[in-house]
């Protein structure tokens, strides 16, 4: 059994997640973990699920190297695999967005400080409760699920990404397009779609936000590359931020302020519908945009989503 197995993605933030394999040998060494106590593999697209098995299986400690998509991968094979109470799971962010490794308070010792510092850091974390959720039985939500103009913004992104009209792997670039998807997208709706669900104090509600422009379910306090539209979020109290967001005002307002003091937390309470849920079915077009965690769902959920509680991991934090 390993203390620590390390799964990274190869291509993500550049190609930094070689770089990290590269030193991982002198870290361990330097903190004086024997090679026989810990293990690093590559991912492969073609057997990552099995790859994701056998590390769980076989580690204390999962740290996944790459952005949400990876780690979410990771989570919701440990769901399937009945490993949420074994093992613990830290991440390295690599990706674009990395809103699970800003509350973690793991992103700005990356920036500030580099990969090979966060490494060591990681490596000593204590670890804390995280909810987990699954989408329609099968798929893990760490961070939130969208359905509209920012899962449509997304869609379009990894569309240009998969047809090589972006070819550079700079986070930099890769949000300067996301802005340029925005103006392309910038006109659209939410297609027909009725919500239902269970309240903070066991109260069924159903509500139609067709023609809305999102809506967004949080399970964690940051969104879309460090934004907050959420109220009062908490990762691990067994309940979701539902929020219905009607207009772009509200939407750019959302992203702009929600994360600055006294003023976003009153425009997120007197102008964003934000409901606490402890589970949600949404009724919509097949065809509808959606993103998991940042990552396109779009076309693949049929014309039913369903958001239940699934269970609790422990997550490594470098926070209270």
């Amino acid at each position: 059994m390993y203390k620590f197995f390390f799964l990274i993605n190869p291509i993500s933030g550049g190609g930094q997640g070689k770089v990290i394999y590269k030193f991982l040998p002198e870290i361990m060494e330097s903190m004086n973990h024997k090679d026989s106590e810990w293990k690093a593999e590559f991912t492969d697209k073609d057997r990552m699920e099995e790859q994701m098995r056998e590390a769980l299986a076989s580690t204390e400690t999962l740290i996944a190297v790459g952005g949400d998509g990876t780690v979410s991968a990771v989570l919701s094979t440990m769901l399937l695999s009945d490993s949420a109470n074994k093992v613990k799971i830290g991440l390295i962010p690599l990706g674009t967005g990395n809103d699970l490794a800003r509350v973690l308070h793991l992103y700005k010792p990356f920036v500030d400080r580099g990969l090979l510092f966060l490494v060591r850091r990681l490596l000593l974390a204590r670890a804390r409760p995280f909810d987990l959720w699954q989408v329609n039985g099968k798929l893990a939500m760490a961070n939130y699920f969208s359905g509209g103009i920012d899962a449509r913004i997304a869609h379009d992104f990894n569309q240009d990404r998969a047809t090589g009209v972006i070819s550079s792997n700079s986070v930099f670039l890769n949000k300067l397009h996301y802005v340029r998807r925005f103006f392309a997208d910038r006109s659209y709706h939410l297609k027909k779609t009725t919500l239902q669900y269970v309240n903070d104090r066991g109260e069924a509600g159903k509500v139609d936000i067709s023609g809305n422009r999102t809506v967004i379910i949080g399970n964690i306090p940051s969104y879309a590359s460090g934004s907050n539209p959420f109220l009062d979020s908490d990762m691990a109290d067994g309940l979701l931020d539902l929020v219905i967001v009607p207009n772009m005002f509200n939407f750019l307002s959302s992203i702009a302020i929600g994360t600055v003091p006294v003023i976003g937390y009153l425009f997120k309470k007197f102008f964003l519908k934000s409901i606490k849920v402890q589970s949600i079915h949404i009724d919509l077009d097949p065809q509808e945009f959606l993103q998991l965690d940042g990552e396109d769902l779009s076309g693949k959920l049929g014309d039913h989503v369903d958001i239940r509680y699934a269970s609790q991991v422990q997550m490594l934090t470098l926070g209270g």
